[in-house]
């Protein structure tokens, strides 16, 4: 069982709460959620993940991100079970996977390995809801 300490290391690249108030499905509309899920706290993809997006936060701030962390069975950053999860989005439990769903909920962007986050900028700006939001 992951310890308070290790749960919050990995509460997010992002800076997504311990305590979540709403689940992925309440985000819809207002937040796009980028799930990076990862079958434990030491996977090496999950280590670069982080250090891919360790000085992202404002960039998501300004894209309107909310991380949501999946690592064996606990969530950070939803209020949601882990298994309902892997199983809304496809994600083997044994996987790493990062996955963008955007504000109406389509899944904008799936990979198995870490994503850059110049990646994941050029895929929301070019989401029809963040054009129209910067007119």
């Amino acid at each position: 069982m992951p310890t308070k300490a290790l749960i919050a290391a990995a509460a997010g690249l992002l800076g997504a709460s311990v305590s979540p108030a709403a689940s992925v499905e309440q985000l819809q509309g207002e937040r796009r959620v980028l799930i990076v899920a990862a079958p434990m706290t030491g996977d090496a993809r999950l280590a670069t993940q982080r250090r891919m997006l360790a000085g992202w936060a404002r960039g998501a701030a300004d894209r309107d991100v909310t991380q949501v962390t999946i690592l064996g069975d606990t969530v950070t950053g939803a209020d949601d079970d882990a298994q309902a999860l892997r199983r809304r989005y496809r994600l083997a439990a044994g996987a790493f996977a990062v996955v963008l769903i955007g504000k109406d909920g389509h899944e904008a962007l799936r990979s198995d390995r870490p994503v850059v986050a110049r990646a994941l900028e050029a895929t929301i700006d070019a989401m029809p809801m963040r054009r129209a939001g910067q007119r």
